[in-house]
């Protein structure tokens, strides 16, 4: 595939040859002016994920306002949102908050966030990287009888799977059983297409990562063969960037085009980020079909729903 970098009006540098880009002498706010809003997002559109340094002077209220400036910022579904905030997901390392594995964020809601918004609060000495996947040059480098079949496909994606597969020594399984309660508290299930259409580039994607738990009308060992195959497409070196983060970092990506893998490398050192999503829109494949939500129903085994509170009493 061809690859042109146009700089947007911005001070910009390519980060990796397909994906991701570094957006230099900006300080992030709701003051900035709408021309520079504007190149910020035609440069996201076609980056995927674009990154800014030193943005020390953000704290939760101020990320969460800037935020808007992409659309109706959403909690996340099922964890609760960092206290005195409104919607600001905290990930601590020291609370199994270590994702570890390729994923598309919260694929298992029907009508995902299509941003994220991601600042580094207490960052590694070394260690905890974030590496974003391409999933539009991952679905245009498939040779054509493949795409062919991709179109066709749907995958069912759930929250209710095995997490302890993703997790490491580090995080006591306490702590895992922990956030696992919180993150089915509520289980979802949807059927998205595995290839999605965006809706402002028109420009096509595998939709996959750690949520997907089986292709729909195919059986388990060809659903995870076809899925395995697909998704290593989308994580090929070539299609990926790799950020090192920085305390006042913030990395903002497109969630309808991207996978991203959180780096449980840095042992016991304790990192922390928070995130703010923007709302999406229910996908649609390449015949213009929606996804379909087909349950979501309250985990009464889950630590903070209204059952195992009412049995905790």
């Amino acid at each position: 595939m061809s690859t042109t970098y146009p700089t947007f009006d911005l001070d910009l540098k390519p980060h990796a040859g397909r994906i991701g880009a570094v957006i230099r002498n900006i300080k992030l706010s709701t003051d900035l002016d709408p021309a520079v809003v504007s190149n910020i997002k035609q440069a996201l559109l076609h980056y995927k994920v674009i990154f800014f340094r030193d943005q020390d002077h953000l704290d939760d209220a101020s990320q969460e306002a800037f935020a808007t400036l992409f659309g109706d910022v959403v909690s996340h579904p099922t964890v609760p949102s960092k206290g005195g905030t409104s919607h600001v997901l905290e990930l601590d390392s020291e609370h199994g908050g270590r994702a570890n594995s390729w994923h598309t964020d919260v694929t298992f809601d029907v009508a995902y966030p299509k941003i994220s918004v991601l600042r580094g609060v207490k960052i590694p000495a070394a260690g905890g990287d974030t590496v974003w996947a391409n999933a539009e040059a991952a679905y245009e480098d498939l040779p054509e009888d493949l795409r062919a079949l991709a179109d066709k496909l749907w995958a069912l994606h759930t929250n209710d799977y095995d997490y302890t597969t993703h997790r490491v020594t580090q995080v006591s399984p306490e702590d895992i059983q922990r956030f696992k309660s919180l993150f089915t508290s509520t289980v979802y299930e949807t059927e998205h297409p595995v290839v999605r259409v965006h809706p402002e580039t028109g420009k096509r994607s595998l939709l996959l990562g750690h949520f997907v738990k089986r292709l729909v009308n195919h059986t388990g060992g060809d659903s995870q063969r076809l899925i395995s195959i697909l998704q290593n497409h989308v994580i090929r070196l070539e299609n990926t960037a790799r950020w090192q983060w920085a305390q006042g970092d913030v990395a903002i990506w497109d969630n309808r085009a991207t996978q991203h893998y959180a780096i449980n490398d840095y042992g016991t050192q304790h990192r922390i980020v928070r995130r703010v999503t923007v709302a999406g829109e229910v996908p649609v494949n390449v015949d213009g079909q929606s996804s379909r939500s087909l349950r979501i129903t309250a985990n009464p085994q889950a630590a903070n729903s209204p059952k195992a509170l009412e049995q905790a009493a």
